[in-house]
């Protein structure tokens, strides 16, 4: 398949660029942060998203979706990633969208796909319980209880946890922390009644939580998937949140990218423009390279997804290992050549860099990808 974008798919990208561009400049996120605002994105944006079918990206069309591909929802995050929008797109649209649609309960998909589309649920994933990405080794315990569940643990890095109506919990039913096998998921409402959320502010001014669960019940019609075969399921949902991220990291480092070369054409040093200095030229012809190859890695990653969901592990670890890569080197270069003013508030570089920091660390670092690559490869 060509490493290009369709017609229809430009014009996605056009309609969404445009509605950022207008109603989520960088300075939308400066506000919130500014502000402290407590949900930490704008819930009226987020409503424009659901008026352009957004959310509905990966929804299929008989729950009022777009029924359309992990290309698609790539695209509106690069273009996240160019103005460091705060938006539920990634908890909600990806992951959240991606584990109920998959997840083959026909009465949970009436429940909450077409409640998803039109903007009304924020649903995301909790997974991760340490401080690194280490999604087999989920110890949060769900032991039966009469016609249910009991949940205890905790989980960290729950994105737009402190605001999610709906969340899907990784638990353990069965086995030891560090197997695969007897991973359950269950479907838990937020806010009253359950969990209790710790709102963390991140260093790039976007939300994440901390959720306590102590003895929390839940029924056993809130299994998403099979109890302890949660594993496959857990997995591609993972693959497409991999691929999302990357594609926002290329959104993020592509626009450092363009804001790095335009300083060089505009700021003088020794009576000449910066970017006249054939060391810069070369370190900025370098970048260049990396990200185009890093976007063909992971446009490859998102079709590979569109294809054979269940097979695209290993291209998408290596998509998101070189995501991680290149855009760390985009955003630390944009900061050196910005020189000393590039570490100054005042300048947007700054946020592009912290962003990326995140962005690195969620799902998995280039390091995890490249020993994941490696492990799919019987290495």
């Amino acid at each position: 398949m060509s490493l290009v974008l369709t017609s229809e798919q430009t014009m996605l990208r056009d309609s969404t660029r445009s509605l950022l561009v207008k109603s989520a400049p960088i300075s939308h996120l400066r506000r919130l942060r500014d502000e402290r605002d407590p949900v930490g994105f704008s819930r009226p944006l987020w409503k424009e998203f659901a008026a352009l079918g957004l959310p509905g990206i990966l929804v299929p069309q008989q729950y009022g979706g777009m029924g359309l591909g992990h290309v698609e929802a790539g695209i509106v995050m690069e273009e996240l990633g160019h103005t460091l929008a705060p938006s539920p797109f990634l908890s909600t649209a990806v992951l959240a969208a991606t584990a109920i649609a998959r997840g083959e309960n026909e009465a949970q998909k009436q429940e909450y796909l077409e409640r998803i589309v039109a903007g009304d649920l924020i649903a995301t994933v909790a997974i991760d319980e340490t401080g690194k990405h280490r999604p087999e080794k989920i110890a949060l315990s769900a032991a039966r209880s009469e016609n249910g569940f009991v949940l205890n643990g905790a989980k960290t890095m729950v994105l737009d946890g402190h605001v999610a109506d709906l969340l899907i919990v990784a638990a353990r039913t069965a086995g030891t922390p560090g197997e695969i096998r007897g991973i359950t998921l269950f479907l838990v409402n937020g806010g009253s009644g359950g969990p209790r959320a710790e709102r963390t502010v991140m260093v790039d001014s976007h939300n994440a939580a901390r959720l306590t669960f102590d003895n929390l019940k839940v029924p056993g019609s809130a299994v998403l998937g099979t109890v302890d075969g949660g594993w496959t399921l857990l997995d591609g949902v993972l693959n497409a949140g991999r691929a999302a991220t990357a594609a926002e990291m290329a959104g993020a480092s592509e626009e450092a990218f363009a804001r790095t070369v335009a300083y060089l054409k505009e700021r003088r040093q020794f009576g000449r423009l910066i970017g006249e200095f054939q060391a810069l030229q070369h370190r900025a012809a370098h970048l260049y390279c990396e990200l185009e190859v890093t976007r063909a890695a992971i446009l490859k990653a998102q079709q590979a997804l569109d294809e054979s969901f269940d097979k695209a592990g290993p291209i998408v670890a290596m998509a998101k290992a070189r995501a991680g890569k290149s855009a760390t080197l985009a955003v630390q270069e944009g900061v050196q050549m910005h020189g000393g003013i590039g570490m100054t508030d005042e300048f947007d570089i700054g946020l592009f860099m912290k962003r990326v920091r995140v962005m690195q660390e969620l799902f998995g670092d280039s390091n995890f990808h490249a020993d994941r690559l490696a492990r799919l490869g019987h290495y």
